[in-house]
């Protein structure tokens, strides 16, 4: 039997009006999990990332929703209850409004909608979450140090606290490799290639790349691992306290509060290891160009019509020809000698006595 083209007009019209898809028609509905029986899937199918991100929105989605069904949430009830995360957070040193709890709020939600939409439990135009407004992200305060404020971060990390080499080595990794706080974290024993003066870093969203390290951070890291570690490469985590118990977010933390306390504009304007990440990779985008910066970064080349720029992405000798220059000290990869002497902006810090 043949259908009348004017019926299927009528059902494509009420199709598009209801917002569905033909395949939409095509979900079959079954017995829906609550929040507090699925969510716990969630949480074992995602990363190590996500988990540090979104467990605590994920208990707190938990707590709120836990004997709701998935398809039993509204969008209203969603972003009440962002409204009473943001009222009710913790205020830290770096609070800027309850920005980021409400943003990771809703991204945890989305995940939640996410999966049970990929799992066919929901059919795919059911995510209430998506239709709560994503909070506009504000401009970031962070921005690039000058010469002198550097040195005066240097010279309080290496005269205070109880561990001034511990504090010096990681003070002098991130100024001088521009790593993020989780990709020195992340540092295993054996991430330091020695002959080519170059350590593995992993950070965000899975990426592993080689960074060029200067002879004196390297023979540091050398040292670091000989007294605190297992004296030879592993997969061990590298950066280690005194007794051996591997660093965590915590001695990061601990550091700034001190640097606050003895540089009262450390505080002031809540600056934090990512501003040393800023410094440098400023100070190599102003020398070397944009193209030698991202790379420095390590941030994914960006998509564009310009085919060429495929072709012409930095490689390792050009990052060490920029470290070279930034640290004054000849590097086995660079291209051309350091300046004499050095710049400025980077002090002496040399972290290898044990």
């Amino acid at each position: 039997m043949s259908t009348d083209p004017t019926t299927v007009r009528a059902a494509r019209l009420l199709i598009s009006q209801l917002g569905l898809t033909p395949e939409d028609l095509m979900w079959v509905p079954t017995d829906l999990p609550t929040f507090r029986d699925y969510v716990p899937h969630v949480i074992s199918a995602s990363g190590t990332g996500s988990k540090r991100t979104y467990g605590t929105y994920w208990t707190r989605i938990i707590e709120a929703f836990g004997d709701k069904r998935l398809d039993e949430v509204t969008p209203s009830e969603i972003e009440g209850l962002m409204r009473r995360l943001v009222e009710n957070r913790r205020i830290r040193r770096n609070d800027r409004g309850g920005h980021s709890v409400a943003e990771h709020l809703l991204a945890a939600m989305r995940a939640i909608y996410n999966r049970a939409i990929n799992d066919n439990l929901l059919p795919p135009q059911h995510n209430p979450a998506g239709k709560v407004p994503k909070p506009r992200r504000r401009p970031t305060t962070r921005q690039s140090l000058g010469a002198a404020e550097v040195t005066a971060l240097a010279d309080a990390v290496t005269t205070s606290g109880h561990d001034t080499v511990l504090d010096t080595l990681l003070f002098r990794l991130h100024l001088e490799t521009a790593c993020r706080r989780g990709g020195a974290l992340a540092l295993r024993e054996d991430d330091i290639e020695p002959t080519t003066c170059l350590i593995q870093l992993r950070e965000k969203n899975d990426t592993v790349r080689w960074q060029p390290a200067s002879p004196t951070l390297i023979a540091s890291l050398l040292a670091h691992r000989q007294h605190r570690g297992n004296g030879k490469p592993s997969p061990e985590p590298l950066l280690r306290h005194r007794d051996g118990n591997p660093i965590n977010h915590r001695r990061y933390d601990r550091l700034w509060e001190r640097l606050g306390d003895r540089l009262p504009w450390v505080t002031a304007r809540n600056v934090s290891t990512h501003w040393l990440r800023h410094t440098t990779l400023t100070w190599v985008e102003r020398h070397y160009g944009p193209s030698v910066a991202r790379g420095y970064a390590g941030h994914a080349h960006p998509r564009s019509d310009d085919v060429t720029a495929v072709y012409t992405k930095p490689t390792i000798a050009d990052l060490a020809t920029a470290l070279a220059a930034y640290t004054g000290e000849p590097h086995p990869l660079s291209t051309t000698p350091p300046p004499a002497g050095g710049l400025p902006v980077f002090p002496i810090l040399n972290p290898l006595q044990p």
